[in-house]
This record gives structure tokens, sequence and C-alpha cells, in this order.
């Protein structure tokens, strides 16, 4: 469904995992970014992008490989791909079998192809641009939840697509780095200097107007990964760095996971 919308900018949010995907509209052109989760889901946003797009043309945005951030490549067979270099070396079949686990597991049926994206426009270096007229996109490495994970800058607009980082409902999910992931948290500060920000699109959970909530989450997220790596070391309690999050019976999964790995990259 529409989660919020004005000129340039529609935010869809999915029923599973409030997963994000975005549609901004400028004078040259139309970028989708994410799009996901569900079968109708993608069919909403594709009819959606063909209604308004005219003549522009239109750029599909992944910002990681993560299977649920993919699921709608296939429904956008005429656009520009944009993603990082690190997720061309990506393993498409692991990736593709994840979701295709999922459409059986719940009896879906997709009208468009399942496929991994085939990228044209490829995110090597922070502060790689892309430019499409008087749009201008700028790019930023993210990684530490995946190791092929990016940030996008929409110019003029100041809109920050951010990918799984910064959400307001998840805690951070390390699935490639501890180390990278505090290190993409702490970009907040440079993009907010860089760039006149006006919103940030996480892939997860709400969008943050204002430079405060930005800033605010990402404390949050260096305050857990630091307080769980204090833990870990002394051996202490750490189920309460759950609490400040909904849905904990969900996420005291990925907690634990991110238990396993922090004690997995500490060891000789």
């Amino acid at each position: 469904m529409i989660r919020y919308k004005d000129k340039h900018l529609t935010i869809f949010e999915s029923q599973i995992y409030q997963t994000v995907s975005t549609v901004i509209q400028t004078d040259d052109c139309v970028i989708v970014a994410d799009p996901a989760f569900l079968p109708m889901e993608i069919g909403e946003i594709q009819q959606y992008v063909q209604s308004v797009k005219g003549n522009r043309p239109i750029y599909l945005l992944f910002t990681h490989s993560d299977w649920d951030h993919i699921v709608g490549a296939g429904a956008f067979p005429e656009a520009t791909v944009i993603a990082s270099e690190a997720f061309t070396a990506k393993n498409p079949d692991e990736i593709l079998e994840q979701g295709k686990a999922f459409d059986d597991e719940y009896y879906l049926d997709r009208k468009y192809p399942l496929i991994y994206p085939e990228v044209d426009v490829a995110v090597e270096k922070d502060g790689q641009q892309l430019r499409m007229g008087q749009t201008v996109l700028t790019f930023y490495e993210a990684k530490g939840h995946t190791d092929d994970g990016i940030f996008a800058i929409v110019e003029p607009l100041g809109i920050w697509i951010a990918g799984d980082y910064l959400s307001d409902i998840e805690f951070p999910f390390i699935y490639s780095s501890v180390e990278d992931y505090i290190e993409t948290l702490e970009k907040t500060d440079m993009i907010l200097d860089n760039h006149e920000i006006h919103v940030m699109i996480p892939g997860h959970g709400h969008a943050a107007f204002g430079k405060n909530e930005i800033l605010k989450r990402k404390n949050d997220g260096l305050r857990y990964i630091q307080n769980l790596i204090r833990a870990v070391e002394s051996n202490a309690g750490h189920e309460h760095l759950v609490e400040p999050y909904p849905y904990k019976r969900s996420l005291i999964k990925c907690h634990e996971a991110n238990v396993k790995f922090i004690k997995s990259a500490r060891q000789p």
C-alpha cells in the first residue's frame, strides 16, 4: 500500500516485514528502488509506475542483494538497473532459491519472472555519480548488513535511499562485518553535511523526515552494536537490547544471529 505520497516521492509499504519500495519522479526519469514484496504489491507498484512514467526512462535501483529486495526485478524488464559492483558477483541461484522457497511455502504465483537483475550501472566507490539531465544520483558504499550494499542520494530532491540501515523498527542485522556496519552508520554525518537531505527512506519501517530523526537512528544503531559487543565480550546478558523494538518474538532470532556472528568474528 502507499504509505506516503507527494509530487515527486511515493513510498509503498508491504504487509511483510514493513518492506519499503520507493518510486521517485523527476523531470528526467522515474526511479524505482527495491520493489517488493508480495505479487499483488509488486503489481500495484508496476501499475503505478506505468501510469506516471510517460516518456521518461525507468531506473531500477537495488540497494543490496537480499532476496526480499530483488524479488520485483522481473516486473520492470525495460528498466536500467543500478546496483553495486559487488552485487554482480553474488550467486544468483542461491538468492533466487530463497525467493522460490518463500513463494512455495505460501502458494504464491507471480505474473512476472523471478530473476536476478543484470546490472547496467555498477557502483564501485563512494561519491560515484549518475546524471540524467538535472537529476543527480550520488552513491556511497553501505556495507555491514551485506557486503554489497549502497546508499543513494537523489538530488536536487534531497531523498536518501538507505536500504537495510537506519530503520526505526529494526536494530542492525549484521551479516557481513561489524566493523563495516559501524563505518556505514558513521557515514551519516558526512552525508548530512554534504547533501541537503529532506527524507531518508530505510528498507523496512518508516521514512525519517529531518536531520534529528536520522541522527537518532544512527546513534540508536551504534549504541546497539557497541552494547552488544561489550555484552558478548564480558559474557553478560544482552536480551534487554531488543526491548526498545517492536515485534520482539521475531527480532529475538535476528538478535541471536548477531550474537553468534560477533562471537565467531572474535574467535582466533
